[in-house]
């Protein structure tokens, strides 16, 4: 499927991604993990809007890395700085500059292999991946073809390399 014919679909709620030429339409995620990516989309706008630094936004909403090999991931959160909103039309047309994923037993290993790859590849410069069971927060810098991986647990105020001066810490993202 073309990316042109995927996106010529009518709108929807329903997460659906194009993986190649492979439509992949996961069932809504669990109360949990909604709750998680609500926490942090509250937390990262009250900490990105009032200094003007883009836009963050949460799932559905397609993001398309490459016309050929037609791929098309939806993110569970997403930020674009404000010097590349360009790329926000009706859906993103390229990398943003965070993508974080809130983990489950069903998406974990697509998201810790997979979308992390493709993340790099095509220019994210954070992944953040977030274990509601561990209740940790793992982010990735990609830095060139180096890969900077930190972890924060209870009690540690995350930091991003791309969001300067965070005021929140893993708990908080817990703290649903």
């Amino acid at each position: 499927m073309s990316v042109d014919r995927f996106l010529r679909g009518p709108e929807t709620l329903q997460r659906r991604e194009l993986l190649v030429d492979h439509v992949r339409e996961p069932p809504a995620p669990f109360w949990t993990h909604q709750a998680i990516v609500t926490r942090l989309a509250v937390l990262l706008d009250a900490h990105v809007r009032p200094r003007n630094l883009g836009r963050v936004c949460v799932a559905p909403v397609d993001v398309v890395l490459d016309r050929e090999p037609a791929l098309v991931l939806q993110p569970d959160l997403l930020f674009v700085s404000h010097e590349r909103m360009s790329i926000v039309r009706q859906q993103v047309w390229g990398t943003p500059d965070i993508v974080i994923e809130v983990l489950s037993t069903a998406t974990e290993r697509r998201d810790r292999t997979m979308k992390v790859r493709w993340y790099r590849k095509y220019g994210a410069r954070e992944c953040w991946l977030v274990h509601p069971r561990d209740r940790r927060v793992e982010v990735l810098t990609f830095d060139g073809g180096r890969t900077r991986r930190r972890r924060f647990t209870t009690g540690t105020r995350i930091e991003s390399a791309v969001l300067a001066e965070l005021a929140f810490t893993a708990d908080d993202v817990f703290d649903v």
